[in-house]
């Protein structure tokens, strides 16, 4: 089933502080941003799809692929500091002056997800209603916030958040961001950032597709999953 009223923004900016040129290296001979525009494909048009990118190979790589790339992002926007909010809002201002579609929300995809698929992008648009401002996936923490410490003045451990609970199974579960999709109210975005939206719901993946390629080993595990299948 095909989602109409959404614009796809796949941001892919050239530079990268990390794992250099990360968005295009090489999973199995196919560049990494391929991944994630298969899976906008499998739910929606290549018009509805935009590659956000201040890069020449990026552009060509993927206009190899059969999609157009209709602008290019402007190097003010593609820097370390560069906010997420501002580059979708940019791409969400092109598309507005160009007035031939309108949409009411933007599906955000990193393409630093390569096991995120079309069916995960439906099953967390089915979540949609158009009260809230986002439904994100989450992956469930193991990382609970009651048994992490920091470091305090005198050079002692503080647990990062005092609690009741005396067993972890009284734990109440936590989720984390995965990065992997994001559907997002657009006047919401217009209104405020993310961190403050207060209408979210969560779409809960597993670890596995919740990859996300940041460093060298996160790639080369995802290679090697990606090998195996």
């Amino acid at each position: 089933m095909k989602i109409n009223d959404t614009l796809f923004i796949i941001p892919a900016r050239g530079g990268s502080k990390g794992l250099l040129r990360k968005n295009i290296l090489l999973i199995s001979h196919k560049p990494m941003i391929y991944f994630t525009i298969d899976a906008a494909r499998g739910v929606s048009n290549s018009e509805n799809i935009c590659i956000s990118t201040d890069d020449i190979e990026i552009k060509k790589l993927v206009e190899d692929y059969d999609l157009n790339i209709p602008f290019l992002r402007p190097s003010s926007l593609a820097s370390d500091t560069s906010g997420t909010r501002e580059v979708l809002l940019h791409a969400i201002d092109f598309y507005e002056k160009k007035n031939d579609r309108i949409f009411s929300k933007i599906c955000l995809l990193q393409p630093t997800s390569p096991f995120r698929t079309s069916h995960h992008i439906d099953e967390a648009h089915q979540l949609w209603e158009d009260t809230l401002d986002m439904v994100v996936s989450v992956k469930e923490s193991k990382q609970n916030p009651h048994t992490l410490n920091i470091e305090n003045k005198n050079g002692f451990l503080d647990n990062i958040k005092k609690n009741s609970y005396t067993r972890r199974q009284d734990f109440p579960k936590f989720w984390q961001y995965n990065g992997a999709i994001y559907f997002i109210n657009i006047q919401s975005l217009k209104n405020k950032p993310i961190n403050e939206f207060e209408k979210v719901k969560k779409y809960v993946m597993n670890d596995k597709d919740s990859l996300d390629v940041d460093t060298q080993l996160d790639l080369d595990l995802v290679r090697l999953i990606h090998n195996k299948k």
